[in-house]
């Protein structure tokens, strides 16, 4: 018997049978498709392009009508899974249409475009096609007004000019740049101070006097307006006093070249100053010769040493090396005819004035790369020292090799740049030593061995900055146990202190004394203090 076929039972074809099971899935993906389209474009102005299935979104249907419609067309063909998805992305699509999102982004999205200012585009200016263009020079054109090419000029060998060009070599005649050569009053000036250096004695026999006269005697040195004077044009690198013991003369070296003469003994300050032109560079060195105090010595940055001569008018050249530079020099005997150089570049020249020409002796390379002063003993003539740019070297004359001279002591206490160091005046049994770490240094050079104690540091600004010459700390020549510093301390000063580190006297100008007196000396047996300042002053402090 056959069995009865029911539409659950009944058989189907198997190709009909598969042609259902890919038309379901083809409704299912389809169903799906356009729902999670609805939750994808909620917003159909955010929409840049339109399709069949955006219009259809677009009708005026809610969300929820839209998936009901759609879930209830297709729910007979859907598994539980996938009717269990729709229902959570029903809700889903519910909750989000109730925060109204696409709403809100739709108004900030005009609030943006309102408060974007509109693009403003730069006219390019329109070309003209029969205008002249921009009209530039003929003479840059190098043609004439008719238009025609002008001829090139000849070529010119190119000339460096040099700012500080040397004098030529040779004498030059002391002829002063302020007052008229020719006068009598000029004439007299050479005329007094020749006469006045053969006739001035010298006091060999020097003793210390006791401190306490001392300070007195520094007590009664007073400055006012008629001991201060404009002596040179720049600032002053170098001072120095004449020996005499009747008449009062200072010189001054400058940083332009010059040096000045002052007599102080004339009525009128004026009518008593003297410049002269010797050098083209800084004057950093200046003595007044100990054999004849009618010579004064001035050495210069510009490679020359020259001896001005009051008896005869001129300045003789002693030493010049024009591929140098020159930064000190002192005498290697009383008779003034040895002299000893020193070199910015490191180098020691030995000069003998005897000899004819303006070369040297001999040439040493030293130890040091460069040298600021150098200085030679006052009774072992043989000895000298120098100070470079952080060393301090002690050489003996006897052993020095014109390749490279090793010295017999080196000081290096001292940490940043040294601007001097002297032996005492009178025993050579100290060395002051000016460093710009603000000490000042006193050694203990009595017995030249292998090396010299340090005694006393004393606490000093020495910061003098750009614009001010370095202070250089100097001996009393009559009080070899004092030494004599410029000070940047208010009011302004200059001061005196003790081997022992005491401050002895300080020297208070008021109004005559408002500026720092950087370079400073006093005379050898008078009670004279003369201070140049870098703007070409000289002050000086007398009984």
């Amino acid at each position: 018997m056959a069995a009865a076929v029911t539409p659950e039972t009944s058989v189907i074809p198997n190709s009909e049978q598969q042609q259902r099971q890919r038309t379901r899935g083809k409704t299912t993906t389809t169903t799906a498709t356009k729902i999670l389209l609805l939750l994808e474009v909620p917003d159909t102005a955010a929409r840049q392009t339109e399709t069949p299935l955006t219009a259809e979104l677009e009708k005026p249907e809610t969300w929820d009508q839209r998936i009901l419609g759609l879930w209830a067309d297709e729910f007979s063909g859907l598994s539980p899974y996938e009717r269990k998805r729709l229902k959570n992305i029903s809700e889903n699509a519910n909750f989000f249409a109730s925060l109204q999102l696409s709403e809100s982004a739709a108004r900030l999205r005009e609030m943006i475009k309102k408060r974007q200012p509109p693009e403003s585009k730069r006219k390019k200016p329109k070309k003209k096609e029969n205008g002249t263009g921009c009209r530039r020079s003929m003479r840059l054109l190098k043609v004439d007004p008719s238009g025609v090419s002008l001829p090139a000029p000849p070529a010119q060998p190119t000339v460096i000019a040099d700012e500080n060009p040397l004098l030529p070599p040779g004498p030059l005649e002391m002829t002063p740049e302020n007052q008229d050569d020719d006068s009598e009053l000029f004439k007299r000036f050479l005329q007094t101070w020749a006469e006045v250096s053969k006739t001035s004695i010298k006091n060999t026999e020097k003793e210390l006097v006791n401190i306490k006269s001392y300070k007195a005697n520094l007590s009664g040195m007073v400055i006012n307006g008629d001991t201060v004077h404009k002596v040179t044009r720049g600032a002053i690198f170098s001072v120095a006093l004449h020996p005499s013991e009747i008449r009062t003369l200072v010189a001054a070296g400058a940083k332009s070249g010059q040096v000045g003469l002052w007599d102080l003994t004339h009525q009128s300050k004026e009518d008593g100053v003297y410049v002269f032109q010797p050098h083209t560079q800084p004057v950093s060195c200046l003595y007044f010769s100990p054999a004849n105090p009618a010579h004064i010595l001035s050495l210069s940055y510009d490679g020359t040493l020259r001896c001005g001569d009051f008896s005869r008018a001129v300045f003789e050249e002693v030493y010049r090396d024009e591929r140098s530079s020159f930064s000190s020099f002192d005498f290697m005997g009383e008779d003034a005819s040895n002299l000893i150089v020193g070199h910015w570049n490191g180098n020691i020249s030995l000069v003998d004035r005897r000899t004819p020409g303006t070369s040297y002796e001999k040439l040493i390379n030293s130890s040091s790369s460069k040298i600021r002063t150098v200085h030679v003993h006052p009774v072992h003539r043989q000895y000298f020292i120098t100070a470079g740019l952080r060393d301090i070297h002690i050489y003996d004359t006897r052993y020095l090799n014109p390749r490279k001279s090793q010295p017999l002591i080196s000081l290096t206490e001292h940490t940043k740049s040294i601007a001097s160091a002297y032996f005492s005046p009178l025993t050579g049994n100290r060395v002051v030593t000016t460093c710009a770490d603000c000490k000042l240094r006193i050694f203990d050079s009595s017995c030249i061995s292998s090396e010299i104690p340090l005694l006393t540091t004393i606490r000093h600004n020495t910061i003098t900055g750009r614009w001010l010459t370095r202070f250089q700390a100097v001996w009393d020549p009559k009080q070899e146990d004092c030494v004599i510093v410029g000070s940047m301390a208010h009011p302004r000063r200059v001061e005196i202190f003790h081997e022992s580190g005491q401050q002895v006297h300080s020297f208070f100008g008021g109004e005559s004394l408002v500026s720092v007196c950087s370079i400073n000396t006093m005379h050898p047996t008078r009670y004279i203090l003369a201070g140049g300042n870098s703007s070409g002053k000289v002050h000086v402090f007398m009984n």
